[in-house]
This record gives structure tokens, C-alpha cells and sequence, in this order.
């Protein structure tokens, strides 16, 4: 009963966080016709422009926890503070972002990364920036539906959203029909025009649908509620500083790689976007765990949590465990597939790719089960002490380990990725040992 409630639920997250990373992977090919050089310096923007993102989008995924909360206590009226609060930290948390987007060139120079792929990689950042805004008011009000078991609207927008940011990319990438040709500043900046139109749509939904606009949650929008805000911040904060720690590691991960050569790079970064794609599968099952198990808190239902948790682990993994069996078995097609326009010489980067596309299914599966503890976790308010385990994990054993066997004894980039795999495996271990002994009590 639980594994069929929880499926029910995840389903729809799940498929629009795999269309999410569906328009990241056709900005990826799009950008895999411009050569190598542009993928890695899309890979380094990403990796500058995820580190600030994650931080404000880790603060609003307390939404899901306190609004589960409050929903299966029937308390709408926290429901709707929550959110609303969300709102405005999304709105102040943006400013930060942009600044830090609009400085990347600089800190990617700082950091020792080539001047060229530095400068491409700003081009890149210049067109996400005015989008942040937009896309952070959107993950709040996905937050909150997902919270109430309403998932659908979030599939419904990303599904329409898939083929107009195909499109956006198309026009201004190369600069159809009288357009200028942007290349990846014109890619980012259909990110942004299409996180402008997912937020206008589900503002839609919320005012129109029912029983969405039962919360009424757009009322008195103006006003600061700083109890529900403190919440939000207790509880969101270490959410934040874990997943910043999570995209710290990546993002030195690839600089690691850059430190190597480009071709690494290029490589890395299409094993990473494998990985991100993969990630979508047990994150949205992670947000389903969260709701679940925050449900049943607010319902005073003890056992209820603890199936909840266990049964969306179950699920995930074995998803995982399938689709990580499906990468492995078509690990040669999925790196022809970002490079087979950009030339012969791309040929060693081809078998490089594929071959951290092996190595690194060990990576798939214990990311899968971390990430559906975390949110399990979330469903219970205890977000700090994950967030000392994502430190000794990550940072104390991961990264350590990746440097010390990519540059050390040379192993390059099969190195970095053990040493990340290893630390994956620390922290999903950690994790599912704290909740089995919290909801065990």
C-alpha cells in the first residue's frame, strides 16, 4: 500500500524532473555543435551557476517538509505562510545569485581555468542570469504542490516547456531567421525566457485549479511573517549548505578535470550530465518521501513514517539499479550522442566518456540512495545532522580521495570518479542508519 501510494506520488515528479533535465540535455547537444571547447566551458558554467542556485533552492525545499507537515495536521493556514514565505525568500535570495553569475569569468580566471573557456563560460552565465528569479518562484510553488499531493500541474508545464526551450534554443544558438547568432549566451538566454513562462503558468494553476486555490496562498502576499521565515531558515538552511557541499564537490570535481586537459573535461562533463539525468529518478522520489513521511507526522502516525522512508528507498533503487544497467549497456551511443558533430578528433573523448560511464555506476546508485534518505529525513525536520555527515562524506573522504587518485597516482579521471563514489557510499550510509534509528524510536 505504502510502495503504491508513493509510486502514485513520485510518478509525476519524477517525469518533470526528467523533463527538466530533457531541455538541459538539448541545450547540451546544441552546444556539442560548437566543438568541445564549448562543452567544457558550459560544464564550468554550470558548475558556477548550480553552486550559488543550490544554495537558495535547498532554503525553499524546507517548503516541502513544514507544508507536508502542516497539510496532514490540516492546518492551512501554515500552509499557506510557508509558501508565502518562500515566495519572498526566493525573490531576496535571487540578487545574491545574479551576482555571483555575473562574476564568473573572474572567479573561473582565479581558479586557474583556461582565459578562453573562461570568457565562453561568462557568455553562458550572462544569458541565465536574468532567469533566476522566475525559476526559483517556480521550484516554491512546485514545493508547495507537491506538499499537498498535487503534483500533476508541475508535469503538465514541463511537458509544454520541453519543446518551446528546443525551439528557443534553436532560433537563437545560430540565429534563424534573421536573428543574431548568440551561441551560448543565446542558449542561456532561452533558459531564462522559458523559467519566466513555467512560473507564469503555475501561477496559473494555484489561482485557477482546485484544490490548489483552496490555500489561497497569493493572499496578503505582501506580508512578512517572521516565525514562518525563522522555520524556513532553520529548517531549509542546512538543506542549503548540504547541497552546496553536493555541488562544491562537483564543482571542484571539475576542475580537477580541467587541471588534466580539456578532452577530461569535455568527458567528465558528459559522464556528470549522464549522472544529473539519472539523479532526476531518485530525487523526485526523494521529494515524494519528504511529503510522505511529512504527512504522516502531521498525522501522528509513527510506523507511517517509517514505511514511508523504507518504501521510497526500496523504489528508488531499483529504478536506479535498471536505468544504471541501461547507461552501461549504451555507454558508447550516449557519448557519440553529445560529440558525433563535433569532429574526428573527438574520437578519444568518445572512449573516455564511455568508459567514466562505467566506472561510475557505482556513483548512480549510491547517489540515488542518498538522496531519497535526505528527503526522508527532511519529512522529519532533521536537516543538521545530515549536513555534518555531507561534510565528513564529501570533503573529508570524497574530494581528498579524488584529488590523491587523479593527480597523485595518476589515474586521471577514472580517479575522480572513485573517489566520488566513495563518498557517495559514506553518506547514503550514514543517512539510512539516522533515519532507521530515528523512526525507530
Amino acid at each position: 500500500m505504502e510502495l503504491s501510494e508513493t509510486a502514485k506520488l513520485a510518478l509525476p515528479i519524477v517525469l518533470a524532473q526528467v523533463g527538466q533535465i530533457t531541455m538541459m540535455t538539448t541545450d547540451l547537444v546544441f552546444i556539442g555543435q560548437l566543438g568541445a571547447e564549448a562543452i567544457a566551458a558550459a560544464a564550468l558554467a554550470g558548475r558556477v551557476y548550480l553552486m550559488s542556485f543550490t544554495f537558495s533552492a535547498g532554503l525553499l525545499g524546507a517548503i516541502v517538509p513544514l507544508s507536508a507537515q502542516a497539510f496532514g495536521a490540516n492546518n492551512r493556514a501554515v500552509v499557506r505562510r510557508t509558501v508565502r514565505m518562500g515566495l519572498w525568500a526566493a525573490l531576496l535570495s535571487s540578487f545574491p545569485i545574479m551576482a555571483f553569475a555575473l562574476g564568473g569569468e573572474q572567479m573561473l580566471l582565479a581558479l586557474g581555468q583556461a582565459p578562453a573557456a573562461a570568457r565562453l563560460a561568462q557568455q553562458y552565465l550572462f544569458g541565465l542570469t536574468g532567469g533566476v528569479a522566475p525559476a526559483l518562484w517556480f521550484l516554491a510553488l512546485r514545493s508547495f504542490m507537491s506538499a499537498v499531493g498535487r503534483p500533476e500541474p508541475v508535469l503538465w508545464i514541463t511537458l509544454a516547456a520541453i519543446p518551446l526551450n528546443g525551439l528557443l534554443v534553436y532560433l537563437l544558438i545560430d540565429g534563424k531567421f534573421g536573428l543574431p547568432r548568440l551561441e551560448l549566451f543565446g542558449v542561456g538566454l532561452a533558459t531564462t525566457l522559458v523559467n519566466f513562462a513555467t512560473f507564469l503558468a503555475s501561477v496559473c494553476f494555484v489561482l485557477l485549479q482546485r484544490p490548489l486555490r483552496d490555500h489561497h496562498v497569493f493572499t496578503r502576499l505582501w506580508h512578512f511573517n517572521g516565525n514562518s521565515m525563522r522555520q524556513l531558515i532553520l529548517i531549509g538552511m542546512p538543506i542549503s549548505l548540504a547541497s552546496l557541499m553536493s555541488y562544491g564537490l562537483s564543482l571542484a570535481a571539475s576542475l580537477l578535470a580541467g587541471l588534466i586537459s580539456t578532452r577530461v573535461l569535455a568527458a567528465h562533463q558528459i559522464a556528470f550530465h549522464v549522472a544529473a539525468i539519472l539523479f532526476m529518478v531518485p530525487f523526485g522520489i526523494s521529494m515524494a518521501a519528504a511529503v510522505r513521511v511529512g504527512q504522516a507526522v502531521g498525522r501522528n502516525d509513527g510506523p507511517g513514517m517509517k514505511r514511508a522512508g523504507l518504501a521510497a528507498m526500496l523504489f528508488g533503487l531499483l529504478i536506479t539499479a535498471i536505468l544504471t544497467l541501461a547507461v552501461i549497456a549504451a555507454r558508447f551511443e550516449i557519448a557519440e550522442m553529445f560529440l558525433s558533430e563535433a569532429g574526428r578528433h573527438t574520437d578519444p573523448t568518445i572512449w573516455l566518456a564511455a568508459e567514466l560511464l562505467f566506472v561510475a555506476a557505482a556513483f548512480f546508485i549510491t547517489d540515488a540512495v542518498q538522496s531519497i534518505a535526505a528527503g526522508s529525513l527532511s519529512g522529519l525536520k532533521d536537516t543538521r545532522v545530515p549536513l555534518l555527515f555531507a561534510g565528513v562524506a564529501y570533503w573529508l573522504v570524497g574530494f581528498p580521495l579524488s584529488y590523491v587518485l587523479s593527480l597523485k597516482i595518476e589515474l586521471d579521471a577514472i580517479g575522480i570518479w572513485i573517489g566520488l563514489s566513495i563518498g557517495k557510499a559514506l553518506y547514503a550510509a550514514l543517512l539510512v542508519v539516522r533515519f532507521l534509528l530515528l523512526t525507530s524510536k
